[in-house]
């Protein structure tokens, strides 16, 4: 019964951020499954890659609907994405608790720093008109030649080995990356993120049980279906909060997330 509420709140909590900021569920999906189930973090990566990615699949469907998915940018980012998924799995799986712990960690602060920059000092409708990777304005859809494809693709090689090897959407990398490289607004960015990360999400909770990790099948799919439910509740209440907000209230989460791994570590 306990293990069963705990699933839920995780779950809810996990699908809820999602629904808020179009990623980042599987950062504190996987720190909330270590601390309150004792596993180790090579066990709960898969658990919280199939909750996040069915968390995305939802919010990329919603995205479809509205016609903001770019979804040639994101069937490529997830090709080019899929084989570096397995290799962050094949890396993760010889690496120390320790040294994850820490590599989680500084990936954490990395996000932080980004979110509260973003959230201080970018208006929220801002385009990067010195974009690389170009979305015409007449169509909506990229300018699609060399450079962009280049683009497109390494922004899908570095989100897949970091769901692979950290246990996460990749969506904390594709959204910030997106708005850099491209002129997609935010809106735009954030829900082809969701279509990514629901794809090599997938092939990543594959290899990871290629690789000898286990499922426990109940709680599992009491997470997963609880983190849709939270998903569709955040986009709900995404629309009464302004996005800097949001932000701001997630970078501090994992501002604390990643100060209680260091002290895991340290002490």
């Amino acid at each position: 019964m306990m293990g069963a509420l705990i699933a839920t709140l995780i779950g809810i909590a996990v699908g809820l951020i999602m629904g808020l900021t179009g990623a980042g569920g599987g950062m504190l999906a996987v720190p909330a499954l270590v601390y309150t189930q004792g596993w180790t973090m090579q066990q709960a990566m898969p658990v919280a890659l199939l909750a996040v990615s069915l968390g995305a699949l939802i919010g990329a469907i919603d995205g479809l609907r509205r016609r903001q998915v770019r979804y040639k940018a994101a069937t490529l980012m997830a090709l080019v994405g899929a084989p570096m998924t397995s290799l962050g799995v094949w890396v993760a799986k010889d690496m120390s608790q320790t040294t994850l712990m820490a590599a989680f960690s500084v990936v954490l602060m990395i996000v932080v720093f980004r979110l509260t920059r973003q959230a201080l000092f970018t208006s929220e409708n801002s385009i990067n008109e010195s974009a690389i990777a170009l979305v015409n304005s007449s169509t909506g859809r990229f300018d699609w030649n060399l450079k962009t494809a280049t683009v497109i693709s390494v922004i899908g090689s570095c989100a897949g080995f970091a769901t692979g090897t950290l246990g996460v959407g990749g969506g904390f990398i594709i959204v910030p990356l997106l708005r850099h490289f491209t002129n997609l607004s935010m809106q735009s960015a954030a829900a082809t993120s969701l279509m990514v990360i629901s794809l090599v999400g997938s092939v990543a909770v594959g290899s990871a049980l290629l690789h000898g990790a286990q499922l426990p099948i109940l709680f599992s799919v009491l997470f997963a279906s609880t983190s849709v439910a939270g998903v569709l509740l955040g986009r709900r209440i995404a629309n009464f909060l302004p996005s800097k907000t949001v932000q701001l209230i997630f970078a501090t989460m994992l501002f604390c997330v990643a100060l209680s791994f260091i002290w895991k570590i340290v002490r």
